[in-house]
């Protein structure tokens, strides 16, 4: 048990070591902790309330001693919507992610490990929601349901579980016929057992790259989805509802769209490089 243990702690310390050799997840690294820190330091920063008006600044919306990046439409300060804006991705995407990854799975490991008619069914229904193009069911599910954290949530888990299940069960399949599960099923071992200690450990690697990769998906739809006017709920600080309104001040201030763009493709890029190091790290 202990040489079984020593043997894990030294592999994940491999890993590490071969992500911290790695500029690309360095890159991505700086980037995705970047925006980490600035959401978790936004409550003590010396910033305005992201939905304080100040009515006098209207007047000039640019940038000045007041407001460093200036003001929005209706006032607000830009620098502060846009740090706490990462708070509110940072939450958003991650969250609608993991219970995505939790339920794509669940099902992944039921199809792929009983096989049969239980995978027939659940393949058919995931290629049925996969046949959707993934925007196009975005808009569907949130303009029936509304926009909200849970429903972008909801959203998310609806059209990425598929996908996740998917690649679940081919990593199952691929599994399951090794010694180590046939030696489980000697040893009488639940099939829960077998799911949970045998087979998910054996497919962490492709999963946790893939759930960074799906995290940036999901922060370009959630902008996406605020530019439309479908995104979060005001008055919270959304990104892609800060590009949206900047579009009516373009002539004024015109780096007022640029700077969430870029917010939004660093903090995407971030999780881009992070899961191709990801990826090297788990080579064998």
């Amino acid at each position: 048990m202990e040489a079984t243990a020593v043997k894990a702690t030294g592999r994940a310390r491999l890993k590490w070591a071969r992500i911290l050799r790695s500029p690309t997840a360095l890159v991505g690294l700086f980037l995705v902790g970047f925006w980490v820190l600035a959401a978790i330091l936004a409550p003590v920063l010396p910033l305005y309330s992201p939905t304080e008006q100040d009515v006098m600044a209207l007047a000039d919306p640019t940038p000045s001693a007041a407001h460093w990046l200036g003001v929005d439409i209706l006032g607000r300060d830009e620098l502060s919507r846009l740090i706490f804006g990462a708070r509110t991705v940072l939450v958003v995407a991650p969250l609608s992610v993991a219970v995505a990854m939790i339920v794509g799975i669940t099902l992944g490991m039921i199809a792929g490990y009983y096989g049969g008619w239980i995978d027939a069914v659940i393949s058919r229904l995931s290629d049925i929601i996969l046949a959707f193009p993934v925007l196009v069911l975005y808009v569907i599910l949130i303009a029936n349901i509304g926009p909200s954290i849970i429903n972008i949530v909801i959203a998310t888990t609806i059209a990425s579980a598929p996908g996740i299940g998917r690649i679940t069960r081919g990593l199952v399949l691929g599994l399951k016929e090794q010694e180590y599960i046939a030696a489980a099923r000697l040893r009488a071992e639940s099939t829960l057992y077998i799911m949970l200690v045998e087979l998910l450990p054996n497919c962490r690697g492709m999963l946790i790259v893939d759930a960074c990769l799906r995290i940036g998906y999901t922060i370009i739809t959630i902008g996406i989805l605020g530019f439309l006017g479908l995104g979060l709920p005001p008055p919270n600080p959304d990104w892609g509802g800060m590009v949206k309104e900047s579009t009516t001040v373009l002539n004024v201030w015109p780096l007022m769209s640029v700077l969430p763009s870029i917010a939004i493709v660093s903090l995407v890029l971030g999780f881009n490089l992070l899961a191709d190091g990801l990826r090297e790290a788990w080579k064998p």
